[in-house]
């Protein structure tokens, strides 16, 4: 059973936090970090939300309430409790790892990532729920937090991207996404700005992607790919980018997809989806991690040497 109670005791002794999420963050690390703020602020503790970055988030993440408040930093501030949520693995909280990594004993890891090893003094992950930001609305009923608007908002938006837009998960999920619209959310509102928002350079980036579109074998697995070289990735914008995935998760004929994502030249961003088979240990033997229907890793090299470390990797399997 996670450790909700001691999470929950660490929350409850601490009187500043350092609320962390992970680099290159999407809806349920900026969700987290905003509603956990929120939440420690109206038990009348100091906490700050931070990034270990330099560059923005996504602007269309900065709808969730309590977005314009956190920090991009190489640093932390004097706190007496760190709490790092939707971090899989240490070295996604980027540039804060080396000082978290020196403070474990004042750590709290909240992620739901079934390959995170745990590196705090209190691992609470759960893997069975569908996004951190569900774990932490369990972890705010034992805490006695009260789910107004903006807490209410930064959680739905971590489960509504999380689970494909409520494609996967559990029933509890729909019983929890119900709890927080009680509050009075534009869940509606809330989807386009997170989802369906889009522009011209966009859809043009998408194009050439997409046309790049191609299906390789490995052994008994048969995988639809998509490339986005150096060039192209900063034609898009993040979501958009990221979006591309979706679009090779389930191609006929295949039970994987991947997409390659070159952020700088030689380094690759890889996606991995598959409603077939667990890309989570596949993203753990090639140094990532993530979920069992969707995961990544991080490579190095032209995109032939990054591509043919995949078909190996699934060759082997």
């Amino acid at each position: 059973m996670p450790p909700y109670a001691e999470a929950a005791a660490a929350v409850e002794a601490a009187r500043s936090v350092a609320v962390v999420g992970h680099v290159r963050a999407d809806a349920d690390a900026i969700g987290s970090v905003c509603a956990t703020v929120g939440a420690l602020r109206q038990l009348g503790k100091q906490a700050v939300g931070l990034i270990g970055q330099s560059f923005p988030f996504a602007d269309n993440l900065r709808t969730i309430p309590g977005a314009e408040e956190i920090l991009l930093s190489d640093s932390l501030p004097d706190v007496d409790l760190i709490i790092t949520v939707d971090c899989g693995s240490l070295d996604r909280t980027g540039t804060l790892a080396a000082a978290i990594a020196e403070r474990p004993g004042d750590t709290v890891v909240i992620d739901h990532h079934s390959s995170n090893p745990g590196y705090g003094h209190v691992d609470l992950i759960d893997a069975g729920a569908e996004s951190t930001t569900t774990v932490l609305g369990r972890l705010f009923e034992l805490l006695d937090v009260t789910l107004d608007k903006p807490i209410a908002h930064a959680l739905y938006a971590g489960l509504l991207t999380d689970t494909g837009s409520f494609r996967w998960g559990t029933p509890q999920m729909h019983t929890f996404a119900a709890r927080l619209m009680e509050t009075g959310l534009d869940v509606r509102s809330i989807a386009v700005d997170l989802l369906d928002s889009g522009t011209v350079v966009d859809l043009r980036m998408m194009g050439r992607a997409l046309s790049s579109v191609r299906v390789h074998e490995a052994g008994e697995h048969r995988l639809a790919v998509i490339v986005a070289d150096h060039d192209l990735v900063r034609t898009g914008s993040l979501p958009a980018v990221e979006g591309l995935v979706d679009f090779v998760r389930s191609l006929e004929g295949t039970n994987l997809g991947a997409v390659f994502k070159e952020s700088m030249p030689g380094i690759w961003h890889v996606s991995l989806r598959s409603n077939q088979m667990n890309v989570s240990l596949l993203a753990v033997a090639l140094g990532g991690g993530g979920h069992i229907p969707a995961a990544g890793y991080t490579a190095h090299g032209t995109i032939d040497e990054v591509l043919e470390e995949l078909l190996g990797e699934l060759r082997a399997s």
